[in-house]
C-alpha cells in the first residue's frame, strides 16, 4: 500500500528525526529526495560502526534512517546550488529541514520564501527548542533534550546520577511528530487547496512525552523520584530477581493482583487492607515490593514468565536485543527486513511499525549513497542535460555517480 504515491519531498534534513520523518514518508510512497553536502553528505554517514561495500563506507545509524529515498549531493552555499534547490520546490509537495535557527533562510530554503513561491508548499521546520523564544538558537540533540526537559533527572534508580536513555527517544519521537504534521497537512490541502508551514522541536517533544508526569507533579507538588524499573503510580510493576535473574511483572489493575494472589495460592493477599487496591499498594509501595520479591525469589525467571502467561498478568524477561529478535514473536511479525545494497551487500532494517490490510512490509529501495541520484533527480525535476552540466561545472552538484 503506497498512499503517498506521487507526492514529491525534499529532505533537508540530517542525523535523525528529519530522516526518520522522510523515511517514514518514502515508506507510504512518496518520492524522497535527501538533499545532502557534497563533500561529506548527512551527519551519520561518519558514525561507526560501518558498513563497508567496494570504495564505499557507511554508518549504521545512516543506514536505519534512508531507506526508500534518492541522493542529490547540492551545495547550498553556492548561488547555483541555492537556486536549484528554489526550482525543486516550487514542483514539490513537501519540504523538510533542520538547520540551526536562520540558517535555511541564508540557504534560500526558508519557509517563507519557498511557500511564497509555492503556497500548496507544505514546509516542516525541525529545530532543537523551536524557532521562536530565548532559546531559539540554541542547538539541541537528544541527550541534550532529556538534560534540558527533566527527563534525564527522573530516570535512573534511586541515588543515581543521571542516566542517559540510550535509543534517542526524543529524536526518534520528534520524527513521529514532523510525519503526522504532514500527514495532516496533506490532508487539509487535499481540502483547501493550500500548504502551510509546520513546526516541530525536540524540546516540545521532550515536553509532550513528559505528559502525565507533569500532572503528577502538578498535583503532588513534589518533583518525581527516580524509580527504576518501576512506576510511581502503580505497584507491583517492576523488575523483581527471580531465583536466576530479572523478570519484569506489571500488575496494573487490581484484577490482577487478585489472580496473582489466587495463582500463588495467598488468596488472602488481595483482602489485606495494605494491598487491596492500587492505591493502597502504592500507599505501601516498599512493604509490597519486598513481600513480591520474596515470593519471585522461590522461582525462576522462565517459571514467572510461564506462571503470568497462564494467569494473564503482564509479564516479561528482561531481554537482550540478541534475545528479542531471536523470539518466534519477532518472526511472525514481519518487522526485521532483509534486503540487499547492492554496493554493501546484504542488510537487515526495521520496517515502518504500520501494517495495511496484512501486507508484508519490504524495502524498495536502499540507502543511498552520497550524490548516487544526483543527475537523476535534477533531470525528473526538469533541468536538462546542459543545466546539470553547468551545476556541476560550477562545483554545486557531486557525488558518486549518477544511477537511476
Amino acid at each position: 500500500m503506497t498512499p503517498l504515491k506521487g507526492i514529491r519531498v525534499l529532505d533537508f534534513s540530517k542525523v535523525l528525526a528529519g530522516p526518520l520523518c522522510g523515511q517514514w514518508l518514502g515508506d507510504l510512497g512518496a518520492d524522497v529526495v535527501k538533499i545532502e553536502p557534497p563533500d561529506s553528505g548527512d551527519d551519520t554517514r561518519g558514525w561507526p560502526p560501518f558498513r563497508t561495500g567496494g570504495e564505499a563506507r557507511v554508518g549504521a545509524v545512516f543506514l536505519s534512517a534512508n531507506r526508500n529515498k534518492r541522493s542529490l549531493a547540492l551545495d547550498l552555499k553556492t548561488p547555483e546550488g541555492q537556486a536549484a534547490a528554489q526550482r525543486m520546490a516550487r514542483e514539490a509537495d513537501v519540504v523538510i529541514e533542520s538547520y540551526a535557527t536562520g540558517v535555511a533562510e541564508r540557504l534560500g530554503i526558508g519557509a517563507e520564501a519557498l511557500c511564497a513561491a509555492n503556497p500548496r508548499l507544505i514546509h516542516c521546520s525541525i529545530s532543537g527548542f523551536g524557532r521562536s523564544g530565548p532559546l531559539a538558537q540554541g542547538l539541541g540533540y537528544d541527550v541534550i533534550l532529556q538534560a534540558f526537559s527533566g527527563i534525564m533527572a527522573m530516570t535512573g534508580e534511586r541515588g543515581g546520577g543521571p542516566i542517559r536513555s540510550p535509543f534517542s527517544p526524543i529524536d526518534q519521537s520528534t520524527g513521529m511528530n514532523a510525519f503526522s504534521g504532514i500527514l495532516a497537512a496533506l490532508l487539509e490541502r487535499g481540502r483547501t487547496g493550500r500548504g502551510c508551514r509546520l513546526e516541530v522541536s525536540l524540546f516540545e517533544t521532550a515536553a509532550a512525552l513528559l505528559g502525565y508526569s507533569l500532572q503528577i507533579y502538578w498535583e503532588k507538588g513534589t518533583l518525581p523520584e527516580k524509580s527504576g524499573s518501576g512506576h510511581e503510580s502503580l505497584c507491583p510493576y517492576q523488575a523483581f530477581d527471580a531465583a536466576d535473574g530479572p523478570v519484569l511483572i506489571g500488575i496494573a489493575s487490581d484484577n490482577l493482583w487478585r489472580r496473582f494472589a489466587a495463582g500463588i495460592g495467598r488468596p488472602e493477599l488481595a483482602e489485606d487492607p495494605r494491598f487491596r487496591t492500587n492505591a493502597d499498594r502504592v500507599a505501601n509501595f516498599a512493604t509490597t515490593v519486598a513481600l513480591v520479591q520474596a515470593i519471585v525469589a522461590t522461582e525462576s525467571a522462565t517459571h514467572w514468565v510461564a506462571f503470568c502467561g497462564r494467569t494473564g498478568i503482564p509479564c516479561a524477561a528482561i531481554n537482550t536485543l540478541a534475545d528479542m529478535l531471536a523470539h518466534p514473536q519477532t518472526a511472525a511479525r514481519g518487522v526485521v527486513l532483509d534486503y540487499d545494497h547492492p554496493t554493501l551487500g546484504p542488510l537487515k532494517t526495521m520496517a515502518q511499525p504500520i501494517q495495511f490490510n496484512g501486507e508484508a512490509r519490504a524495502v524498495r529501495s536502499p540507502p543511498p549513497l552520497l550524490g548516487e541520484h544526483s543527475a537523476k533527480v535534477l533531470a525528473a525535476y526538469g533541468f536538462g542535460p546542459e543545466e546539470i552540466a553547468a551545476l556541476r561545472a560550477a562545483g554545486a552538484i557531486g557525488g558518486t555517480g549518477d544511477a537511476a
